[in-house]
């Protein structure tokens, strides 16, 4: 990572284009945060908190295929669009947002305990 901020003096961070100093910083954090997850999921053994990740990574193919099949934020827009979206101003496209998220989550969830996955 401060190779590539040092090599950024030089070669500017770009992410649209993928300069090779971006791909360098990007990577640092990627390791950083590999390593800071590790420690906490696999050292320490805090497990509780990072089960929704388990759910998701267990059903991604299935989240993709019902995100794109059933429209997932026009869903959530029946949920929560209109006055409820208008009542939260600038943030109502967020809200809808979290709502898309919440229904993956429910469902991620739904499958893992009934254990039900898509494997191909």
């Amino acid at each position: 990572m401060v190779a590539g901020f040092l090599w950024g003096l030089q070669f500017p961070v770009i992410k649209k284009i993928w300069t090779s100093s971006y791909v360098l910083v990007a990577g640092g954090y990627s390791c950083i945060f590999l390593a800071v997850f590790h420690q906490i999921v696999g050292i320490w053994k805090y497990q509780k908190w990072a089960m929704p990740f388990v759910w998701i990574g267990m059903n991604s193919i299935t989240v993709y295929l019902v995100h794109n099949l059933v429209d997932l934020p026009k869903l959530a827009n029946r949920f929560v669009g209109g006055p409820i979206k208008a009542g939260f101003g600038a943030y109502g496209e967020l809200l809808v947002t979290v709502v898309v998220l919440g229904l993956s989550f429910l469902l991620c969830q739904f499958l893992y305990r009934r254990k039900i996955f898509l494997r191909l």
